[in-house]
């Protein structure tokens, strides 16, 4: 069994942008008390591999919570580039590219910005990105067939570390970013890629959990998980974004 643990990087130095996926900024002083909630939270948590963005509010996020230990860095992360929307408003993109913009906004896996990335490329980064994590984790698809859950959807309870680590369970976090992370969402649990904005919330430092068992392709995760930031709220509000 996999357990994905997935994040979004924390606060990053400029926030009052839409679209600014290739911005490569560095996180703000709450940024990294962001990261630092999340890294208190999983202090007792056993995780055996930590994988970022190359983007450096994503990697000082990781490597706050890696509190020493090794962060891996792969390419496939990295945000969605929006080509020459980077860096603007959407009151901006619309004074430039409105047609543009409103088909972007009815199906955002099929268009492109002008010279950037679609949610269908993204998507194809986050699939490979899936197959080379699950044969490392799991096995080749043809390895696979190892004993499954009888009932893969019903509740655990509460499972001691040692019992998760005598049963061969793995944990991975990936840290990355808001936009990718939700159509890594969709590309996991087989949901069109267009639906990634509607679908899916992604708030700074969540965390997010899937799970994979043994013969599970990359889209059919469950989904354990999604996006708490109990970490973030005080006492007496309300634990979720």
């Amino acid at each position: 069994m996999l357990n994905l643990l997935l994040t979004r990087h924390g606060q990053a130095v400029t926030e009052d942008v839409m679209l600014g996926g290739q911005l490569d900024l560095r996180l703000t002083n709450e940024g990294r008390q962001e990261a630092e909630a999340l890294a208190r939270r999983l202090a007792g948590v056993r995780i055996d591999r930590i994988v970022s963005s190359p983007m450096l509010r994503a990697l000082e996020t990781a490597q706050a919570i890696a509190t020493g230990r090794p962060v891996e860095v792969d390419e496939r992360l990295r945000e969605l580039d929006y080509g020459r929307w980077e860096n603007l408003t959407y009151a901006e993109i619309d004074a430039r590219d409105p047609d543009l913009r409103n088909r972007w906004e009815h199906d955002p896996a099929a268009t492109h910005p002008p010279g950037g990335e679609s949610g269908d490329d993204v998507a194809g980064r986050g699939m490979s990105f899936l197959v080379d994590l699950l044969e490392a984790e799991l096995g080749a698809p043809d390895e696979r067939n190892g004993r499954r859950s009888p009932d893969p959807g019903g509740s655990r309870g509460a499972v001691t570390e040692s019992a998760a680590e005598a049963q061969g369970e793995r944990r991975v976090l990936v840290v990355a970013h808001g936009t990718y992370n939700r159509i890594l969402l969709c590309v996991a649990m087989g949901i069109p890629i267009r639906d990634y904005r509607r679908r899916f919330i992604q708030d700074r430092t969540n965390l997010t959990v899937l799970r994979y068992e043994r013969g599970d392709a990359p889209d059919e995760a469950q989904l354990i998980l999604a996006n708490d930031v109990a970490h973030l709220r005080a006492d007496g509000e309300a634990p979720w974004g």
